[in-house]
C-alpha cells in the first residue's frame, strides 16, 4: 500500500517567503528542521529524492501559505514543521517539529524515524 505523506515547512513559499526564510536563517531567527532535511543550502538534496523514490511514498512538500483548509487545521493543531499522513480518518501527524529537529538534517535518520513511525501504525 502506498502511503500518502505531506511535509509542511515552517516557512512561506514563493520569492518573498523564501527570501524571508533565507535572511532569517542567516540571522539566526528562522529555523525549519524539515528544510534542513530536504534541502542543502542551494537545492533539494539528491539523497531526499532517492529516498522518496526508493520507498515509493507519495510525498508532497508544502509551505505554510500553500495549505488547503484541512492541512491548515492540522498544522494549527500539530504545529510546523511536521510530516502528516493522509488516512481515512483524516490527517495524522507522523513526525512533529521536535522529532524532526532531533534528526539534525539527516535524510538517513529521517527515513529511519519515519519508517519506524509508519510501521508502528500497522498491525
Amino acid at each position: 500500500m502506498t502511503r500518502e505523506l505531506i511535509g509542511v515547512y515552517h516557512a512561506d513559499g514563493g520569492v518573498v517567503g523564501e527570501l524571508k526564510y533565507v535572511v532569517g536563517k542567516a540571522l539566526g531567527v528562522a529555523h525549519c528542521a524539515l528544510c534542513d532535511i530536504t534541502h542543502s543550502p542551494v537545492r533539494r538534496k539528491r539523497e531526499w529524492d532517492a529516498m522518496v523514490q526508493r520507498r515509493g511514498w507519495t510525498f508532497t512538500l508544502l509551505h505554510l501559505n500553500e495549505l488547503n483548509a484541512a492541512q491548515e487545521w492540522a498544522v494549527k493543531h500539530f504545529g510546523s514543521p511536521c510530516v502528516l499522513e493522509v488516512t481515512p480518518a483524516g490527517l495524522q501527524c507522523v513526525l512533529n517539529a521536535y522529532e524532526l529537529d532531533l534528526l539534525e538534517g539527516s535524510v538517513e535518520a529521517f527515513e529511519i524515524a519515519l519508517t519506524s513511525k509508519l510501521n508502528a501504525d500497522r498491525p
